[in-house]
């Protein structure tokens, strides 16, 4: 089994652009000023990664961001503006369609695979697009994985998912898919780690910039952004030593 801990194969790494709309990451849209986090899923993040069906690395969060991308296309998107995103009350959360599509962009990254049903409702119909997903082998389920949220916290107790996952090569997929250096993407310098002490502030961790007193000694990140606000909405708060003079990506 062939593990490429450092090279990484982030390809289109500046947001996913189709029609009207941005595409941030795997779940999120921005569609001119209001950036909307679909609702009822969850996407892999940007620096994630994953292993495919061969054993060998694949950058999956940026997968899932261009497969959104793909799904629209060049048509319209509309959403459903449903409230505030509790996590981040500056973003919104939607159902999103396209133009002449009758399912949702949220249950079609179901049911292709790209996302997890993030609803508690067992009965749901994302509940069944997931499923048959998964049995079908689909996106990520072809591979290796852990779900997004586990990813996030660093929970390498965390189930792996994936019809690639091995029971004798369980201490070796968790190494990769949880390393002590997690590789920049290109374009993402923000660095983050979480953090007790963030707490405090109701935040995960402190993201560093660079420029900051605080970004060259900071080894062995647990996330990578590309911007601050991908960073302030993943719950992390900037780095007090950083001056305000520092000029924000």
């Amino acid at each position: 089994m062939r593990f490429l801990l450092v090279v990484l194969a982030f390809i289109s790494i500046s947001p996913g652009w189709a029609a009207d709309a941005i595409i941030r990451d795997g779940d999120t849209i921005q569609l001119g000023g209001v950036t909307y986090r679909l609702d009822g899923i969850d996407a892999p993040e940007f620096d994630q990664m994953c292993i495919d069906e061969h054993a060998d690395s694949w950058a999956c969060g940026v997968q899932a961001r261009d497969h959104l991308a793909g799904l629209i296309g060049k048509r319209g998107v509309n959403c459903e503006d449903l409230g505030p995103d509790k996590a981040y009350n500056k973003w919104r959360v939607g159902i999103c369609s396209v133009d002449g599509e009758t399912d949702s962009l949220n249950q079609l990254l179901l049911r292709h695979g790209y996302a997890l049903n993030s609803q508690s409702d067992a009965g749901s119909r994302l509940k069944e697009d997931e499923s048959n997903a998964k049995n079908a082998g689909l996106g990520l389920w072809k591979g290796c994985f852990v779900a997004p949220q586990a990813f996030r916290r660093r929970d390498k107790g965390a189930p792996l998912l994936g019809a690639s996952c091995r029971n004798d090569k369980d201490r070796e997929l968790r190494e990769f898919l949880f390393p002590d250096e997690l590789a920049m993407p290109p374009g993402c310098s923000i660095k983050a780690k979480l953090a007790v002490r963030a707490h405090v502030t109701g935040n995960v961790g402190i993201y560093h910039l660079q420029g900051c007193r605080s970004y060259a000694p900071l080894t062995k990140p647990d996330r990578w952004f590309c911007s601050e606000e991908d960073a302030q909405a993943a719950g992390f708060r900037r780095a007090y030593n950083c001056r305000a003079s520092v000029r924000r990506k």
